[in-house]
């Protein structure tokens, strides 16, 4: 990714933080197998101060859109800070096979990790961790639904898991759905509401979707305007 090519893909930025449209396919920083990640590209994003800025969070590999980034120490811990307590209200778009029970519910499900020799995934477990998920239908389309996802806990995979536990995994998803056989996986972090000022509204920052989502999304009824 060169300097223009990040930069582009700013959506918000002050003296606090940045929030960037992250691109699906793209690792947030380095795994133990290496490979290209995000965190390389940072220097780009200094506007003038020493460092680079860095994650306040994380996406999978494979999911596009908004991620914050702190531009120092400071706002790295009142943005933790703002995480830890559930103030940071994330909204996803999701196109899954199937179609949940009902157009709006809630999933609790806690997770738990599993590790095997061929890699690690997550697990519902009663032995796990407390996850809650809000969904809702917008659409569909024949054996696909388009679903908005707010996720009330920060567990590893939340979303890919709570999809699948109900019977409908994210198309594409290679761990908890049918594979790659379908194409990339159709996950998009949609939206944030950050309330990062004790004096000032919430700052909203929202992505759109990407190439790859966007024939799905219309096929479930979206017009490109939400």
């Amino acid at each position: 990714m060169t300097p223009d090519e990040i930069l582009a893909r700013l959506l918000y930025r002050d003296g606090l933080m940045l929030v960037i449209d992250k691109p699906a396919g793209l690792a947030v920083h380095p795994g133990p197998g290496g490979g290209d990640h995000l965190e390389r590209y940072l220097d780009a994003l200094r506007f003038g101060l020493p460092h680079a800025p860095a994650l306040a969070h994380r996406l999978d590999r494979d999911t596009s859109g908004c991620l914050i980034l702190g531009r120092h120490r400071k706002a790295l811990a009142k943005l933790g800070r703002l995480f830890s307590s559930g103030r940071i209200e994330k909204t996803y778009w999701a196109v899954v096979d199937g179609r949940p029970p009902a157009d709006q519910g809630t999933i609790d499900a806690p997770l738990i990790k599993k590790n095997q020799k061929t890699g690690w995934h997550m697990k519902v477990s009663p032995d796990g961790q407390k996850a809650v998920t809000e969904y809702r239908v917008l659409g569909t389309d024949g054996g696909r639904a388009w679903l908005e996802l707010r996720p009330r806990t920060g567990r590893t995979h939340q979303i890919r898991v709570h999809c699948a536990h109900m019977g409908c995994p994210i198309v594409g998803d290679p761990v908890y759905g049918k594979g790659g056989r379908d194409g990339p996986l159709l996950l998009h972090a949609r939206a944030l509401v950050i309330p990062l000022y004790p004096n000032r509204d919430p700052v909203r920052v929202a992505a759109p979707p990407p190439p790859h989502m966007q024939g799905p999304l219309r096929a479930c009824g979206w017009t490109g305007e939400e």
